[in-house]
């Protein structure tokens, strides 16, 4: 794409070395961590990464929660995938004026079963930006003394996201807001139904250099499974997603 037009393409060989065919459970099993969040700018992704994150986490624990902090956006939510999250035993914690149109900053009344049921795995997905994240500021505190990933989703095709002075923009904009540091990064490049693996492979350069200048590892790449299997993929950073579209989702 034209803001890569002077970067090396990494090579087929190299990404498929990094990748894999399903999400080998060893993507650190012993580093899964309880509570893991989701922040990223309008259009990261981060809602479908949070959403079969959520799916993925169900399989090491008995119970599993998504909480929807997205108070910036009232028509993608998480709260939108409630029936397939309920069918995969995964509840949705939600704002009350989830799915309708009030777009009225509240935060989902059950949030503090995060803290207080220690048995209870939960993915947060936070707001678009830093005014979403401010919602979760106020439980900052907390947060720290949990055992907790918070992970910067970045979708390098999307507008204020596409260099570096932009996406550290936005890093720093959630963190400020959250009073939370990210612990790494998800690329989630994408250009929705049309993305192929060259996009994914031109997004890895831009992605490396934000995590060598912030030194935040790169957590994994997430992409519709569908790609993953159109490649000889063999190692364990690479997130296969079955859910990939609003509303559109292949289970398996």
């Amino acid at each position: 794409m034209s803001g890569f037009a002077n970067r090396p393409l990494v090579s087929r060989p190299k990404l498929e070395r990094r990748a894999t065919r399903g999400y080998n459970p060893a993507m650190q099993t012993a580093g899964i961590k309880r509570l893991t969040i989701f922040a990223g700018h309008y259009g990261s992704g981060k809602t479908l990464v949070a959403v079969n994150y959520a799916r993925y986490l169900k399989q090491h624990y008995d119970r599993a929660a998504l909480f929807d902090l997205d108070i910036v956006n009232p028509y993608f939510r998480a709260a939108d995938f409630n029936e397939i999250l309920r069918g995969s035993g995964i509840e949705c914690v939600s704002s009350p004026f989830a799915n309708t149109s009030v777009d009225i900053p509240a935060l989902p009344a059950g949030i503090n079963r995060i803290f207080d049921d220690p048995g209870l795995a939960a993915v947060i997905d936070i707001g678009g930006d830093d005014r979403g994240a401010t919602a979760l500021g106020g439980h900052a505190e907390r947060i720290a003394r949990e055992d907790y990933e918070m992970l910067l989703v970045v979708n390098v095709f999307r507008p204020q996201s596409r260099n570096i002075h932009e996406i550290l923009q936005i890093k720093n904009d959630i963190s400020l807001s959250s009073r939370l540091p990210f612990t790494g990064i998800i690329n989630n490049a994408n250009l929705g139904a049309s993305t192929s693996l060259e996009d994914i492979y031109e997004s890895i350069p831009l992605i490396e250099e934000v995590s060598a200048i912030t030194g935040l590892p790169v957590k994994f790449a997430s992409m519709a499974r569908s790609l993953c299997e159109t490649g000889r993929m063999e190692r364990s950073d690479v997130f296969p997603m079955d859910i990939t579209e609003h509303f559109k989702w292949e289970l398996r």
